[in-house]
């Protein structure tokens, strides 16, 4: 060859041209034959390829297994001419129970695990078709569905098969094409039936409708799904996002611990990772509180036990790990498939529609296929009659004949027959001559008429044609129908944890020693004056409660500590004791305390207005007030709230007005009243003023608000008490030494705290034993001398002294509720 003509095989094309046509081949060529699955039978072509080469190769669910190898090699010769892993890869997913929902492939061996491990290498592994594949595949011999030639033309393959299951629905789809991708999850097969069943008895059920049958996803590895918004979303417009979230119960342990157990994880979620990632947070201290984690996991089911300390919530806990993990995921769904081998995005109406369409065309070729059979049938039999009516001519006539060809010539010629009757005539063997043979033709000719009446009714009633893919419907459902697996629950995440945490008046303690617990109010009985109390928590020696705080779970308490310091926690985030008697957990535990920094002061934040002031007193007698608002922004490791001379402490801390009377008392029996306005406003990291003037060894132990029509209680370490009114107390400049409030003797014992009461209040009493005594205010007398010592509250057990009180506000509450 010149070179001339070389450069005349040469073509001049335009690169773009040619780029942008080889491409669009290449992506439909994808999209029509690789990834996308048909909306028939829910099938990619590779998955259609491996179940036809398994019913070609008798790999059916009565006979023993094969090796993979043997039918991955059977699909790459004949149908599949790709990368063997593409095959045997997808034959695996459809013999993972934790992957396909129904799976279509019985397996033998290892295949894989829901930790990521994969399956062993196909010459180990054995195959063969599962029970409810023989569904797929039936009546294909039928001419139920349409053939095409192989790839090399030598075989034909079919196009879709009958599939007697909705497979799509049913066990979903994923894939990812050139410009767009299918999700399209899970369902329950006895749901998408039903479902099927409504469409077939109304055809114009609205969506609503099907909804009540088809509920929503159902995946092989059960957990719950939230909400319902995203499965409306997904069914009614093709494509939508379906949260999904593990089953986990949290289990209690011996000493107040708790540990989560996690029994199922979302779809397509690794179990080992997310393990791991637990683990992680752990480390981390995203999440805080993990002291163990294990995989219990065994044959009988899935189990990853997470311990935690006593000091954590664990519903807390749980939502962290929702948020932080996959224990809480997200299906989105894409609900796109082959409609007429164009790529569809389809509601859940529409997909069931085009289900139902594709079972009218089998059900209808296959009436069609068995109606030509029968007639063709019926027309041998017809034949056989005839020649048994006239036998003794239709001997002679063979008899006489040369050859087969002149003995069939005359046999048609003679008695009007066919060529395929005379030759049924001539292959007749002589035993049907018998009486009883020629019964069994004559009833075999009248049940083939039957069936062909019936069978012509059928093909020209559509009702018909349904019904009957209505029934062969509900025998799939009674054969392999099975409960659903995930559950589906109202979407929780949607809320604050506060909404799912009860509203519950609570009382916090906290001790000496730094122990915290949160109890349920209702715990403590209201008792006359003068009772025993009842245990309310129990102590280390030498430990002593010393505050108390009547609140909400969901309110915000702010923690001021000696330190001149405030941190701030929800109320619930205090773990409740399980019991009266618990002794609690270290609040260091739950605050970023520093060595000897205690807490000493409880506010509840959300029990006043932010225009309000916070009124600190320390010990040494010197106060301040600053706005409630600075303090609504308390960072995880808290705020400078007073500056402190070295050796003072924070004392009390209270809300305030602005224009209201202060209290203070002491430990020694002293008390001033002053102008809250004498006391201009600071910031939060200033030192404040002088409020008292303390003699030597005497500190404060009490400030409050005097308002009118209110009294001063004040309690000493013995259990006594009393009540004065507050025109008892003069007002004065802040600063002096104030006046005498109470008469200590070594009866009484020294002050432990003064408080501004109601007479519709209750008082908390808790001794340094840990017992608790609630009582009416009303029920302690008014005294009109301050420097008196009251009347015995508390009966205290010897070696027992009162360490701290509280009051409490009353709200439509009686005795009798309280007693239940």
């Amino acid at each position: 060859m010149d070179e001339q003509q070389q450069f005349d095989k040469v073509l001049p094309v335009c690169l773009e041209n040619e780029m942008q046509s080889a491409y669009i081949d290449y992506a439909m060529s994808v999209i029509i034959t690789r990834a996308l699955p048909d909306v028939r039978d829910g099938l990619k072509p590779v998955h259609r390829r491996i179940l036809y080469a398994m019913h070609e190769a008798g790999m059916t669910p009565n006979k023993p297994y094969k090796k993979s190898a043997r039918i991955v090699g059977e699909v790459l010769g004949k149908y599949h001419p790709h990368g063997d892993s593409s095959v045997y890869d997808a034959t695996v997913r459809l013999a993972q129970d934790f992957s396909t929902r129904y799976m279509l492939v019985d397996g033998h061996g290892n295949f894989g695990s829901v930790d990521g491990d994969s399956a062993a290498a196909m010459r180990y592994t054995e195959v063969r078709m599962a029970k409810i594949t023989g569904e797929m595949l039936e009546d294909i011999d039928k001419e139920t569905v349409d053939f095409m030639p192989n790839y090399d033309g030598s075989l034909q393959e079919p196009t879709v098969l009958p599939s007697k299951i909705p497979n799509l629905l049913v066990n979903g789809s994923a894939g990812i094409a050139v410009g767009m991708a299918t999700n399209i999850p899970p369902h329950n097969l006895g749901e998408v039936i039903d479902g099927l069943v409504l469409m077939i008895d109304d055809p114009d059920v609205t969506l609503e409708q099907v909804m009540t049958k088809i509920k929503g996803p159902d995946f092989p590895t059960g957990a719950k799904i939230l909400g319902r918004e995203g499965i409306l979303r997904a069914y009614s417009t093709g494509r939508g996002s379906i949260k999904m979230r593990a089953c986990a119960e949290i289990e209690p342990m011996s000493k107040g611990k708790n540990r989560i157990i996690v029994t199922e994880i979302p779809y397509q979620v690794n179990k080992a990772r997310v393990i791991e990632a637990i683990a992680d947070l752990s480390r981390n201290k995203t999440v805080d509180g993990i002291t163990a984690l294990r995989d219990e996991s065994d044959r009988k089911g899935m189990r990853i036990v997470i311990e935690l300390r006593a000091d954590v919530n664990p519903d807390i806990v749980l939502n962290k790990l929702y948020k932080h993990t996959q224990l809480q995921e997200t299906f989105g769904v894409i609900m796109l498939a082959l409609v007429d081998g164009h790529p569809r995005v389809l509601t859940l109406r529409e997909v069931l529609a085009h289900y139902l369409a594709h079972q009218k065309e089998v059900i209808t070729r296959r009436c069609r296929f068995e109606l030509d059979k029968a007639l063709a049938r019926a027309h041998i039999l017809e034949g056989l009659l005839i020649a048994l009516d006239h036998i003794d001519e239709v001997i002679r006539t063979i008899r006489e004949s040369q050859t087969d060809e002149i003995a069939k010539t005359a046999l048609m010629s003679r008695f009007g027959l066919s060529e395929r009757q005379a030759v049924a005539i001539l292959d007749m063997r002589l035993r049907r001559l018998t009486g009883l043979e020629r019964e069994k033709i004559e009833e075999e000719y009248r049940e083939l008429q039957e069936r062909i009446a019936y069978l012509r009714a059928v093909l020209a009633d559509e009702r018909m044609v349904m019904d009957i893919v209505r029934g062969e419907l509900l025998e799939a459902k009674k054969r392999f129908g099975d409960e659903r697996r995930t559950k589906l629950e109202a979407d929780s995440s949607e809320f604050a944890i506060e909404d799912m945490i009860a509203d519950e008046r609570m009382v916090l303690t906290l001790t000496r020693r730094g122990y915290i617990k949160r109890i349920n109010a209702n715990v403590y009985h209201t008792q006359n004056k003068g009772g025993r109390g009842i245990k309310g928590m129990g102590t280390k020696d030498e430990d002593a409660v010393n505050h108390l705080l009547f609140t909400s779970s969901l309110n915000t308490v702010l923690f001021f500590t000696n330190f001149g310091r405030v941190y701030r926690l929800k109320a619930y985030e205090i773990p409740e004791a399980s019991s009266r008697n618990s002794k609690g957990v270290a609040a260091i535990n739950l605050l970023p305390l520093s060595g000897g920094e205690k807490v000493n002061a409880l506010i509840d934040l959300d029990q006043a207005d932010l225009s309000m002031n916070l009124f600190m007193a320390t010990e040494r007698g010197l106060v301040k007030k600053t706005e409630l608002g600075e303090f609504k922004n308390v960072r995880r490791n808290g705020l400078i709230a007073i500056s402190l001379v070295e050796g003072d402490h924070l004392a009390k801390v209270r809300l305030t007005a602005g224009d209201q009377n202060i209290i203070l008392a002491t430990k020694l029996g002293m008390a001033i009243c002053f102008k809250e306005s004498d006391v201009r406003p600071m910031g939060r990291n200033t030192r404040g003023v002088r409020g008292i003037a303390l003699a030597e060894g005497d500190i404060v132990i009490g400030a409050d608000v005097l308002e009118p029509g209110c009294q001063v209680l004040t309690v000493s370490e013995e259990g006594f008490g009393k009540r004065n009114n507050i025109d008892a107390y003069k007002v004065q400049l802040r600063g002096g030494k104030g006046v005498k409030n109470f008469k200590i003797t070594p009866k009484t014992g020294d002050i432990v705290g003064v408080e501004v009461v109601h007479d519709d209040q209750e008082l908390m009493l808790i001794t340094s034993n840990g017992i608790v005594i609630r009582t009416d205010i009303e029920s302690i007398g008014v005294k009109k001398g301050r420097n008196t010592s009251g009347v015995k509250i508390q009966k205290l057990e010897e070696n027992d002294k009162v360490a701290a009180l509280d009051t409490i506000t009353v709200e439509g509450e009686t005795d009798e509720d309280e007693e239940e």
